[in-house]
């Protein structure tokens, strides 16, 4: 941080033909073309991984077509199988009907066909269960595949133009955690003392809330929780980029 302006030092002059006072001042070197450099790699390690998670996309939304088509088929066949089985329900009440007139005649048959539709009445719960089973099955599937097409939405959502320039303004670039539904954000020049000093935090994205389960350095949770409120209420991943920088920012100059 620059000092104080002093009066007392503008009236002090070097002497003629001595060194200037710009001359005394340190050379400093930012290291512009290496930072450029990294973020060029980074860059390039970003767009791989975008195309990649793409084609994963594109793979996982066909398979899930076919998911789809399958179970289709398979309700046709039940629903098939049900209208037969009514038929047959409809037959054979039109045949109890029928014996019910000749009962004294039929007191054998009477017995032998109630017999048989109690058969065939717990053949029909079962089937009825079984069809229950089916589409709860069906109903859980689709569940599981909407879900699964949220999180890659929500990890599509790094995939916009204007990444780079935040990743370029706020000096952090995005890793793996090691963990599924993981990403590492690093920050450096967040310690005026140290500018090659990284603060982290891994963001959780299993979920339809975001979630930050570990940085460092520490930062009090109730903070971390009032950004996260922000982001997924406004859904803006900037916000929690900005505030989580901020707090690092200010637990550095703690």
């Amino acid at each position: 941080m620059a000092s104080a302006f002093e009066p007392s030092m503008s009236t002090s002059r070097p002497p003629l033909g001595g060194p200037s006072l710009a001359d005394t001042l340190p050379n400093i070197n930012f290291g512009f073309d290496e930072l450029r450099d990294r973020m060029a790699k980074f860059t390039a390690r970003f767009d791989t991984f975008i195309d990649q998670g793409r084609k994963r996309v594109l793979e996982e939304r066909n398979q899930f077509r076919m998911n789809v088509a399958e179970l289709q088929e398979d309700q046709r066949m039940k629903k098939k199988d049900i209208e037969i089985l009514q038929l047959r329900t409809n037959t054979y009440q039109q045949t109890m009907s029928k014996e019910a007139a000749e009962a004294r005649e039929m007191q054998g048959a009477i017995a032998s066909l109630t017999a048989q539709r109690d058969r065939q009445a717990a053949a029909r719960d079962t089937l009825t269960a079984q069809m229950a089973a089916t589409h709860k099955d069906i109903e859980a599937r689709l569940a599981a595949q909407r879900a699964h097409a949220a999180q890659l939405e929500a990890q599509a959502r790094f995939n916009v133009p204007e990444l780079d320039f935040w990743v370029t303004n706020l000096c952090l670039r995005i890793e793996g955690a090691g963990v599924e539904d993981r990403l590492k954000f690093v920050y450096t020049h967040v310690d005026e003392r140290d500018w090659e000093r990284e603060a982290w935090f891994e963001l959780c994205t299993g979920s339809r809330d975001y979630d930050v389960r570990h940085c460092r350095p520490k930062v009090e949770r109730d903070k971390v929780e009032r950004v996260l409120d922000r982001v997924n209420e406004t859904r803006e991943l900037v916000t929690l980029l900005k505030g989580m920088r901020e707090l690092f920012v200010e637990a550095m100059r703690s």
